[in-house]
């Protein structure tokens, strides 16, 4: 990629960090325009999602030139729990460090993200280092949820992981009980629903893919329509490193691209299960 395209890029990412994602963007009190983009030229036009798909994929294969500071950084993932306790210990450590030694522009705060299947005995300890939880997929597990929010005094934002692809090895609701758990869901004074959560089938072919993402995003708006989550139901987090850009076109605003980030195995951002 040319400097010139990498300059652009710069330019387009560092409008997106600071326009379109702002702090209080998970506060499931505070609504939200439509996501977008604008061009480099920055003329103002609003990218399409096919645009902004095509665009995104450039800023990524751009990132080991602009060297993008981990500053910028605030929203991390992870699938297994144990796992998330030992890198968000890591990173405070290293944040302690960094802040011991006189560094600046550190974030406030990190968003750590559960997005891997969560068993009810994992509640616990899970629950003080995450700011949302992706994968609730039974009523069981909300009514848990609830519980334990209720003790710590916190409303928690939460995704309901839907099983759009019908795999039998995947966790998520089926697609018939999306509605009525996320009706329950929304009933649960520390729970607020944010959104959809689910995953397309890993060696899918395109059509395949894009109708999973589809799928979900019909279930989305039909919730949205029956008015559960009231103005906080505007996420769907769908979309890996091999198939993001799919679910873009389909209306994701939230994609787990660990593998394009930062190496290893697409396979990895699979939802574990503990």
């Amino acid at each position: 990629m040319s400097q010139e395209n990498v300059e652009v890029i710069r330019r387009l990412y560092e409008h997106w960090a600071t326009g379109d994602f702002p702090a209080d963007f998970f506060d499931p009190d505070v609504e939200h325009s439509r996501i977008g983009a604008q061009t480099p030229d920055m003329e103002g036009r609003w990218l399409g999602l096919d645009e902004f798909a095509t665009v995104f994929r450039e800023y990524l294969q751009a990132l080991s030139d602009l060297r993008i500071e981990a500053e910028r950084i605030i929203d991390l993932g992870e699938s297994r729990v144990q796992v998330l306790q030992q890198r968000a210990a890591q990173v405070n450590e290293f944040f302690a460090r960094q802040q011991a030694h006189g560094a600046e522009n550190l974030p406030a705060k990190l968003r750590w993200h559960m997005i891997g299947h969560l068993q009810r005995n994992k509640i616990k300890p899970v629950l003080p280092l995450v700011s949302v939880i992706h994968s609730v997929d039974s009523l069981r597990l909300a009514e848990e949820l609830d519980a334990h929010a209720a003790k710590a005094n916190r409303k928690l934002p939460v995704l309901m992981q839907v099983n759009a692809s019908e795999e039998p090895q995947k966790s998520g609701v089926a697609v018939g009980a999306a509605v009525p758990l996320a009706e329950q869901i929304g009933t649960m004074d520390n729970l607020q629903i944010m959104g959809l959560m689910t995953m397309a089938p890993l060696d899918g072919d395109e059509k395949t893919v894009r109708q999973t993402f589809a799928r979900t995003r019909e279930l989305f708006e039909e919730i949205k329509f029956n008015k559960i989550g009231g103005s906080a139901m505007r996420h769907l987090s769908m979309g890996m490193s091999n198939d993001f850009e799919h679910a873009i076109m389909e209306g994701a605003t939230l994609v787990r691209i660990g593998t394009l980030l930062f190496g290893g195995k697409v396979a990895d951002e699979e939802m574990a299960e503990e």
